[in-house]
């Protein structure tokens, strides 16, 4: 598991190599990006469930 120290040294290695004015950028961007899948993938799977649900529905009707 990282430590503290560990998180302050990536800390600094993303503020040399990024500057300390893209960092927020960065962070945004990553952020919304993870937003994105999380709701794709929770769009994915209720999707699925309609699915399943339709054919359950059209196998009652055949019955």
């Amino acid at each position: 598991m990282i430590g503290t120290t560990e998180l302050i040294l990536i800390l600094i290695i993303l503020v040399v190599i990024f500057g300390a004015t893209k960092l927020p950028k960065l962070g945004d961007a990553l952020g919304r990006s993870i937003k994105n899948f999380k709701s794709a993938v929770k769009d994915g799977k209720e999707g699925k469930n309609e699915k399943v649900d339709k054919s359950d529905s059209d196998k009652n009707k055949e019955a």
